[in-house]
């Protein structure tokens, strides 16, 4: 019998070790990096759709259909929009790289670290439901975290981060997914109920992640090869998603 506690703290690790894919930024130039980018992009925005119509939303509504479900759904694309406005803020300090690190380098680990703390607790309440759809969550998490997580510390570098602060500062803040899974637990040892909740709410931040970060994204080439590019990528994701119900 698997242990959905021990496997929900195992993923969210390796979900937090996701955040050293900035070592790769290190060693591979810039030019392969914009190519490979628009495909995790895409990927990454299929297997959240996916993930969230395939898999949490029908396991939210297991036992009926109904407005609470939809308002919970909301509420997870809402509070998704109130974090992103926070991280936005940190245009309006958008300076030139100095000697001590930018504020909008800071808002951007605490955007992050919020963020990952919802990518936690997703994955706990989705392994808490079947280990099934722990996979899948999971699975859609980290395919969301590899360009994120490149993205990220990009940033942290032209905030005026060194290379080493900027990995152990990313690090950090993905860690916060280990607080976010415990957190789960805990809640739905005790409130069973919650459970229900907590993945609606996820769906409701991927599909917000998947349609207002990531497919805009992608707009910005729509040259017929990278549409087509794209296309299939976000395919991929969908189908990667779908393929999963059959360990089910």
């Amino acid at each position: 019998m698997v242990d959905p506690v021990l496997m929900s703290l195992a993923s969210v690790a390796v979900v937090s070790l996701v955040s050293f894919i900035g070592v790769i930024t290190l060693v591979v130039n810039d030019r392969m990096i914009r190519n490979i980018l628009p495909l995790l992009v895409g990927f990454s925005a299929g297997a959240l759709l996916g993930d969230a119509f395939i898999h949490l939303i029908p396991e939210a509504a297991e036992g009926g259909f109904s407005a609470s479900i939809s308002l919970y759904i909301l509420l997870g694309i809402v509070v998704s929009f109130i974090v992103e406005k926070i991280v936005h803020w940190k245009h309006k300090h958008t300076l030139a790289p100095a000697s001590r690190p930018q504020p909008f380098a800071y808002m951007n680990l605490f955007g992050d670290a919020i963020h990952n703390f919802i990518d936690g607790a997703v994955v706990a309440a989705s392994y808490l439901v079947s280990v099934p759809i722990g996979i899948a969550t999971t699975i859609a998490v980290v395919f969301h975290e590899i360009p994120q997580e490149i993205g990220d510390f990009g940033v942290l570098l032209h905030g005026g981060f060194s290379r080493k602060k900027a990995l152990f500062w990313n690090f950090i803040s993905a860690l916060f997914a280990v607080f976010g899974a415990v957190v789960s637990i805990f809640i739905s040892t005790y409130i069973e109920s919650s459970l229900p909740v907590m993945v609606a709410f996820a769906a409701g931040g991927f599909v917000y992640i998947a349609g207002a970060d990531l497919i805009p994204e992608l707009h910005k080439k729509n040259d017929i090869r990278n549409s087509i590019i794209q296309f299939l990528s976000i395919t991929l994701g969908i189908a990667t998603m779908y393929l999963l119900v059959f360990i089910e």
